[in-house]
């Protein structure tokens, strides 16, 4: 397992660039998404970047981020996102967005903080996975 990134919601991405800018971190990569109308930022310390990053997640659409959810998740790549469910499953942990696609899952932790398992690479997608529905939010 590899520490990816942490991701926090942002009203104001310039501004939050900025202050990151001002901690040393710059911006390494950005992805906008016009079907989810949200844009991704990642910043990261300079011999840092695709190690330990800071994802700035912007949704286009105004939201009040009160009662913490301007904090997302934390992320980790794994080895093999199937067998990795499949033992957090078989330990009484929810999945609460299954990897459908082979790629991505979340879960929460007990303190209900989300955890992001990403796939090192691509699985084909498999079952139960495919057809499992998500379970609650993320």
């Amino acid at each position: 397992m590899k520490y990816l990134h942490t991701m926090i919601r942002v009203t104001d991405p310039d501004a939050t660039i900025r202050f990151f800018n001002l901690l040393g971190l710059n911006e390494v990569r950005r992805m906008d998404s016009q079907q989810g109308r949200f844009t991704l930022i990642f910043m990261a310390a300079p011999g840092e970047e695709g190690q330990a990053e800071v994802e700035l997640t912007h949704n286009w659409d105004p939201e009040d981020y009160s009662g913490g959810r301007n904090f997302g998740h934390l992320a980790y790549r794994v080895d093999n996102i199937y067998d990795t469910c499949q033992r957090l499953m078989d330990g009484g942990v929810t999945i609460n967005r299954p990897p459908r696609d082979g790629h991505m899952a979340f879960v929460r932790t007990p303190d209900n903080i989300s955890v992001e398992l990403l796939q090192d690479g691509h699985l084909p997608p498999a079952e139960p996975w495919v057809s499992m529905p998500n379970t609650g939010v993320w």
